[in-house]
């Protein structure tokens, strides 16, 4: 069972109507029990950080989520600003994020370019591939592109976690993959024909 978290943070129907395009069934739920029963987790979110953790921690999901990521090894997909709360933290918020991999999500700083671009960072931009995997390698394509709506992005401590990057001014991490945790900071569900391969890999390979 695919189950989409439900805290209160995004649209979370356009997810779930992208892997219905792709013949998948899925639900979006706050409740433990469909959490538990999930063979995939999607954190979909829009909005402040502290606000996100503060509403799963109110939900009381914060402990079955990390159960099912850390000890059951559940796949699991972060996006947007469920990217950032899979890291350890964000300098928009006080809350610690679940951890999961060892990053941080930091605003855009364009201090030391020529040209400030706005923020936040929105439309469509090219990902690049860092490293193989089974969630965007296509043969020997290595660029796709994805929409994006964010105003921070996350830095990876550990290069090896990094599965694309794109350039915005800078080239920042725009996904990361650590075992059977993915954080995509661009919008999947908004991508159109990338973005259903892109599930339609997370459903079928992991």
């Amino acid at each position: 069972m695919i189950t989409i978290i439900d805290y209160g943070m995004g649209n979370l129907g356009s997810v779930k109507n992208m892997f219905k395009k792709i013949g998948e069934e899925s639900i979006i739920s706050s409740k433990k029990e469909d959490i538990e029963k999930a063979s995939k987790i999607l954190l979909p979110g829009v909005g402040a950080f502290d606000n996100a953790m503060k509403n799963l921690d109110d939900l009381g999901l914060i402990g079955i989520i990390k159960e099912k990521v850390l000890l059951e090894k559940t796949p699991i997909m972060g996006i947007c600003l469920g990217m950032q709360l899979l890291t350890k933290g964000s300098e928009e918020g006080q809350r610690e994020g679940f951890g999961f991999v060892d990053a941080y999500a930091k605003k855009f700083d364009f201090s030391s370019l020529d040209n400030t671009l706005p923020i936040p960072h929105m439309g469509w931009n090219k990902v690049y591939l860092r490293k193989e995997s089974k969630l965007l390698q296509e043969g020997k394509e290595r660029e796709n592109r994805f929409y994006f709506v964010h105003s921070y992005a996350v830095n990876c401590e550990n290069k090896e976690d990094i599965l694309t990057t794109t350039n915005y001014g800078y080239e920042f991490v725009s996904s990361f993959e650590k075992n059977n945790i993915i954080g995509c900071q661009f919008h999947p569900e908004k991508s159109h024909k990338f973005g259903m391969k892109l599930f339609k890999n997370f459903v079928e390979k992991y």
